[in-house]
């Protein structure tokens, strides 16, 4: 035991034996791995999942926010007991006490979606830079004479700008990861930096909706009833959104019902997915075992989770739900409510909307739409032609399948600034949602990195082998900065389906597999719950496995929908996977 974990377990205890303020203060020192997942969850994916849901559902879903980070909650507080009980690094553990299958699947699945998932952030910090803190860098960069000097025939100088400036997002990002490899001071920095950022996502977006609540722009007891749970939200469509279609005709209702449900379903299945993902479940116990943390600590642990990742969590989200509500749900900006397609077009919102409106376009003149389409010169220029033709409820129902982003959102709240002529109000807006946007992206990048340095070091069966770690955090680096290639496309799209979908059919399955970890006498001995304390526990945690067979259902049927292509693939591989399992099992059963 080296210096600092005994110094942190004399402090532990002696703070728990005096309680109150001492205990609480002492918590607020040691905290870490809690942090540590509220930096990965607070990523591009809750970004954009809590935008669409403002969208669509306006805050009449904020109740599943709640639940998805509540069962998160639960399911990595069973993860923290049977991993700081034991002290056994879980992949063993897996693999000895479950189903070495489930391991592999589990540590591979893992590497799969850091190394995916990380494309999108870098994108994120991208985008942030570009469009909200540094407006027109890439085109700035992209003309300047450094960059005309390496670029070359082979290299689109904007794609080179954006390589750079996500060169130097990645060094920056493994230069804090690597400040955690050891105990010590620069443990400490990349504890407080990391905070730093939760701290500045936080600010950022609650200083948004504090702005529109002193405004008197938002009402309080909406968004309070948005915390009661309604499972009919999966087939009907929020009160705002039915208000619209029930001055529409019947086809018109039925299409545009249909199209806002089955997005919505979509909208949910995401958001629950990026509350909790498979990778967390790797992260925590590995950044608590880095930590030297063991049986003492198990109570830090359960309130290192609440509020280092489970309060940030909701407040961030509920906050971007509330702003993305207040802009989008059910409304239409003058632009796109205008009777000249010239002016619908210059709508911030006209080319997000040129796919559904195309969608309704083909659905009322049929083969003949496609032809006309087929053959125009500018075919925005039909879509804006058909969009004057429509009703303004009409109109605000294709906007509701609109997918805003953070600028958008900024641009939309400048009025909350001050004077909308004003450029100071839209840079200051630019500026809070850039900062926030910038903070979620960047610290997603480290956890990610800092996540693949544990899985390539678990390869070796070592979690302290720091040259694995570096080496899973370069690859991770390396991966995340081609998104300039990678992250647009077909490409695009397989990536995505195999990144969601194994890590969504996995997530229950890890799930699984803790669960048997946590009801195992073998392993945990003396130390396994029973009685009441023990059913409490498996409820809870079937509760949670449940939420997660659902979630990859809905992932699986998502993907078949949408990309029936891949329907084959995905069954064969699923069908591979679950013979393999039952071999583990078999093999298990012999010894």
């Amino acid at each position: 035991m080296n210096d600092k974990i005994f110094r942190d377990r004399e402090i532990l205890s002696a703070a728990e034996a005096k309680g109150g303020g001492a205990k609480i203060g002492a918590y607020l020192r040691l905290s870490g791995p809690g942090w540590l997942q509220s930096a990965i969850t607070l990523g591009g994916g809750s970004l954009g999942g809590a935008l669409y849901l403002g969208m669509l559902g306006g805050t009449s879903m904020l109740w599943l926010q709640l639940v998805a980070i509540a069962i998160g909650v639960i399911m990595l507080s069973a993860i923290s007991y049977v991993t700081l009980t034991t002290g056994k690094r879980p992949y063993a553990a897996i693999n000895e006490y479950v189903n070495p299958v489930l391991g592999v699947g589990w540590l591979t699945a893992t590497i799969l979606a850091n190394m995916i998932f990380i494309l999108p952030q870098f994108a994120l910090c991208c985008d942030a830079l570009d469009t909200n803190l540094f407006p027109g860098l890439i085109e700035n960069m992209s003309g300047s004479t450094f960059v005309g000097s390496l670029s070359n025939t082979n290299m689109d100088p904007q794609a080179l700008s954006k390589l750079i400036i996500s060169l130097g997002v990645g060094l920056a990002a493994f230069t804090i990861v690597v400040m955690s490899f050891k105990p010590g001071w620069m443990s400490k920095i990349f504890d407080l930096l990391l905070k730093i950022m939760i701290a500045i996502v936080v600010i950022s977006f609650v200083a948004v909706v504090y702005l529109l609540s002193t405004a008197g722009e938002l009402d309080w007891a909406a968004i309070g009833m948005g915390f009661i749970p309604n499972i009919f939200h999966w087939n009907t469509p929020s009160a705002e959104i039915q208000g619209l279609l029930i001055g529409l005709d019947g086809s018109a209702t039925t299409y545009w019902e249909n199209a806002i449900i089955k997005n919505q379903q979509n909208s949910m299945i995401g958001v629950t997915s990026t509350a909790v993902g498979l990778n967390m479940t790797f992260l925590l116990p590995y950044s608590m075992l880095a930590r030297g943390w063991d049986r003492p600590f198990r109570g830090l642990a359960r309130w290192d989770l609440i509020m280092g990742m489970a309060i940030p969590y909701l407040l961030v989200t509920t906050c971007i739900v509330i702003a993305s509500s207040h802009a989008f749900h059910a409304k239409a900006d003058e632009n796109f409510l205008s009777d000249d397609a010239s002016v619908v077009q210059t709508s911030p919102l006209f080319n997000g909307a040129v796919g559904p409106l195309t969608a309704r376009y083909i659905d009322i003149n049929g083969d003949e739409g496609k032809t006309t389409l087929a053959e125009a010169e500018d075919s925005k220029q039909v879509i804006a032609e058909f969009v004057t033709t429509l009703e303004p409820a009409e109109r605000q129902l294709a906007l509701t399948l609109v997918k805003p982003n953070a600028g958008q959102l900024a641009v939309t709240l400048v009025p909350v600034f001050g004077d909308p002529s004003d450029p100071v109000s839209t840079q200051r807006a630019k500026l809070i949602f850039g900062l926030g946007a910038l903070a979620m992206g960047f610290s997603t990048i480290i956890i990610l990195m800092m996540i693949n340095g544990f899985a390539f070091a678990e390869i070796f069966g070592d979690y302290h082998n720091v040259s694995a770690r570096v080496v899973g955090s370069v690859a991770a680096l390396v991966s995340g900065v081609a998104w300039v290639w990678l992250w647009g496309g077909a490409s695009k799209t397989w990536l995505l389906v195999i990144a969601s979908t194994f890590a969504g059919m996995l997530l229950p399955i890890a799930y699984v597999a803790f669960f048997l970890l946590m009801n195992s006498r073998k392993l945990l001995g003396d130390e396994k719950p029973t009685g009441g304390r023990m059913s409490i526990w498996n409820v809870l945690m079937l509760i949670g496995i449940a939420g997660a067979f659902a979630q990859a259902w809905g992932g699986y049927t998502k993907v078949a929908e949408n990309n029936p292509e891949f329907q084959g693939y995905l069954l064969g591989g699923l069908g591979v996977f679950a013979i393999l399992i039952l071999i583990g099992f078999s093999a298990r059963s012999e010894k």
